[in-house]
């Protein structure tokens, strides 16, 4: 299925749709998972919860967890997270050029994740993209994912229709959000959730490789 018209507005998920970082996420959720005593995910079990927002994900992970140590587990996450992030994960291969040929093309880029807007911050600076983006979204300033919150706050901020963006994901929570916001979304399939699981949301396609959105839109 293909987009009725060609988007003003391109919103991109980070972790696994442009940055290869699912493994380092698992790793960093399976160490706080051993600082504080409770079961070690497995990497499958906690790749499933990228997307979410920390708390969101945590929860998910641990049911019964009581919120203090939702908190604790939470801080144990992000300074393995930082303590690994000196060195930025690589994008998926041709992602920048792709960015850029998309900015140049005159379409609005933005981000809408589930990182922290420290965390979403410290990548940009790393890896000088403070520029590629016109606006961002984070988890921990709004709602998670799949709420539609970020979606509609970045559709207010640049005055777009729904119809007139599209959303860019690898995970059904990315998926879930567009479907709430009533946005055309577009799957990748080389992220942290299967493709069977991202057709389930209708998207205008599934990718298998970043610069395919090129030729898609």
């Amino acid at each position: 299925m293909m987009a009725k018209e060609s988007p003003k507005l391109i919103i991109f998920d980070w972790d696994g749709t442009l940055s290869d970082s699912v493994s380092r996420i698992v790793s960093c959720i399976q160490l706080a998972a051993a600082d504080h005593q409770m079961p070690e995910p497995t990497f499958d079990q906690a790749k499933d919860i990228i997307g979410l927002g920390l708390r969101e994900a945590i929860a998910q992970l641990f049911p019964a967890a009581e919120q203090g140590l939702v908190e604790e587990f939470s801080l144990s996450y992000s300074a393995h997270y930082r303590g690994q992030d000196s060195s930025p994960c690589d994008f998926f291969p041709n992602v920048l050029d792709s960015l850029q040929q998309l900015r140049n093309q005159g379409y609005l880029l933005a981000v809408a994740t589930g990182k922290s807007r420290a965390g979403l911050d410290r990548v940009l600076q790393a890896t000088g993209l403070n520029n590629m983006f016109h606006g961002s979204r984070c988890a921990d300033e709004t709602a998670s994912k799949p709420q539609p919150l970020m979606l509609e706050q970045l559709l207010q901020e640049f005055k777009v229709l729904p119809q007139q963006a599209l959303m860019v994901g690898d995970t059904e929570f990315d998926m879930e959000m567009a479907v709430n916001a009533d946005m055309p979304r577009l799957g990748v399939s080389y992220g942290a959730h299967h493709a069977d699981r991202l057709l389930a949301y209708q998207p205008i396609a599934c990718i298998d490789h970043f610069p395919e959105i090129i030729n898609l839109l």
